[in-house]
C-alpha cells in the first residue's frame, strides 16, 4: 500500500507542478485544449499538488482516507495559488471575477484554519 501511495503522490505532484508552473505549455504537452489564459490549468495544478500532499500525509501517518490533515493541505494550496494569481493580476478579467476569487481564497483559508484546529 505504501508503494501505491508513493506512486500516486509522485504522479499527482509531477502533473500538478507542470500545470501550475507552465500552464499553457503543459496543456500543449498533455494534448489538452489550449485555454486563453493559464488560470484554469493553474487551478487544476493546485488541486493536484494539494491531493499529492494529502496522499503523502496519508502514507506518512498511516491514516485511512483523506482526513482533516489532507483536506487542510488541499485548501491551503488552492487558496495560496488563487491569492498568488490575484497578486500577479493573472486571474479574473473583471472586478467581479477578482472579488469572487478573493472571497473563495478567504473562505478556503478560514476552512483550512478550522481544520487545523481540529487536528
Amino acid at each position: 500500500m505504501q508503494q501505491l501511495l508513493f506512486i500516486e503522490t509522485v504522479l499527482k505532484l509531477s502533473g500538478g507542478l507542470v500545470l501550475l508552473l507552465l500552464p499553457l505549455t503543459g496543456c500543449r504537452v498533455f494534448g489538452l485544449p489550449k485555454p486563453q489564459t493559464g488560470l484554469w490549468p493553474r487551478l487544476l495544478g493546485a488541486v493536484l499538488v494539494g491531493f499529492a500532499g494529502a496522499t503523502y500525509i496519508e502514507g506518512a501517518t498511516g491514516e485511512h482516507g483523506l482526513g482533516m490533515a489532507g483536506c487542510s493541505i488541499i485548501n491551503a494550496v488552492a487558496a495560496a495559488v488563487i491569492l498568488i494569481l490575484l497578486a500577479l493580476d493573472a486571474a479574473g478579467n473583471t472586478q467581479r471575477g477578482r472579488l469572487i476569487l478573493a472571497l473563495l481564497a478567504l473562505a478556503l483559508l478560514v476552512l483550512c484554519l478550522l481544520e487545523i484546529a481540529q487536528l
